[in-house]
C-alpha cells in the first residue's frame, strides 16, 4: 500500500535527512587511512544518540540477513556494496568504502549512502563511483508527476549502461516514511512507460550501486555482507527524495 505524505510530513522527512547528511559528511572527515570501521560506527551511534534519533538498522532482521542487525550503519569495502556489517577493519590506501544509514526522528525516516575512496584515489574507482552519482541524478530527475516508476529504473540503467556497468535488480530503492522500508519497489534497470504512475506526496529511496565486472552477487559468512561474484569493486549512492508538483525534493542533500 502507497501512502502519499503531505507537505508538512515531508519537511519532517528533510529534517531527518539533513542530519543523515551531515553525519555522512562527518564520517567522510574521518575515513583515513588507518582508521578502523569500529570507529566509524561508533561515531554514528554517538551522533545518533546526541541527536536523539533511532536507527533503522539495529535489530533490522529481514529474511535474508543472519540474525538480528546489531549496528547503526552499514560500512562495505571495496567488492563489498550492500549491508556490509562493521567489524574489526583497517582501513588502507585506495580503499573503496561505502556508508549507507537510516535513521528516524520524531517517526520519519531518512536513507542516504555514498561511496568514496580512502587515500589515494584510482581512476577506475572514482569512474564508477561517479557512475553511480549520475545514476542517481537521472533517477532524480525523473521522478515527476505523470512519469511512471519505469522511467526512474529506465533511467538508472540508462547510465549504467553509458558507463558498461551490468546492473543487479535484486536490491534496489524503495518507498518510505514512517518505516525504512515501504512500497515500491524500485529497481535499477526497468522499461520506460511502465509500472506505478507517480504522484505528488510519494517518497522514495533511489540507491543505484554497480558492480564493475558482474550483476552477480554472493553473501558473506556473517550473512549479511553482500560482494560482487567476481571480486570487482563496487559503488553505492543513495538520496531519499520526494515527488512535488513541479522538481523532485532530494530530503538528504548535503549542506551547500
Amino acid at each position: 500500500m502507497l501512502e502519499l505524505k503531505t507537505p508538512r510530513e515531508i519537511e519532517a522527512m528533510r529534517t531527518t535527512g539533513a542530519f543523515i547528511a551531515g553525519l555522512l559528511d562527518d564520517l567522510q572527515t574521518r575515513a583515513r587511512v588507518g582508521v578502523n570501521l569500529l570507529d566509524l560506527e561508533q561515531r554514528a551511534r554517538q551522533l545518533i544518540d546526541e541527536r536523539g534519533a533511532v536507527s533503522c538498522y539495529w535489530d533490522y532482521a529481514p529474511s535474508f540477513g543472519r540474525g538480528p542487525f546489531r549496528n547503526v550503519i552499514c560500512l562495505s569495502v571495496n567488492d563489498a556494496v550492500l549491508h556490509g556489517l562493521p567489524h574489526d577493519y583497517t582501513l588502507r590506501d585506495g580503499d573503496l568504502l561505502s556508508m549507507d544509514i537510516a535513521v528516524s526522528i520524531d517517526g520519519w525516516v531518512a536513507d542516504s549512502a555514498r561511496s568514496i575512496i580512502v587515500g589515494t584515489p584510482q581512476a577506475a574507482d572514482q569512474r564508477l563511483i561517479e557512475a553511480t552519482e549520475q545514476a542517481l541524478v537521472a533517477g532524480i530527475d525523473a521522478a515527476r508527476p505523470g512519469n511512471r516508476l519505469g522511467d526512474i529504473s529506465a533511467a538508472i540503467g540508462s547510465v549504467a549502461a553509458d558507463y558498461g556497468y551490468p546492473v543487479n535488480t535484486d536490491f534496489g530503492g524503495h518507498g518510505l516514511g514512517r518505516t525504512m522500508h515501504e512500497d515500491p519497489h524500485v529497481p535499477n534497470r526497468g522499461r520506460p512507460g511502465r509500472g506505478l504512475v507517480l504522484r505528488p506526496g510519494l517518497t522514495l529511496a533511489l540507491e543505484p550501486w554497480f558492480a564493475r565486472g558482474t550483476d552477480r552477487i554472493v553473501y558473506d559468512p556473517d550473512g549479511w555482507t553482500i560482494r560482487s561474484a567476481d571480486g570487482s569493486r563496487t559503488a553505492h549512492s543513495e538520496h531519499t527524495i520526494a515527488v512535488t508538483d513541479g522538481d523532485p525534493l532530494v530530503l538528504t542533500r548535503r549542506a551547500a
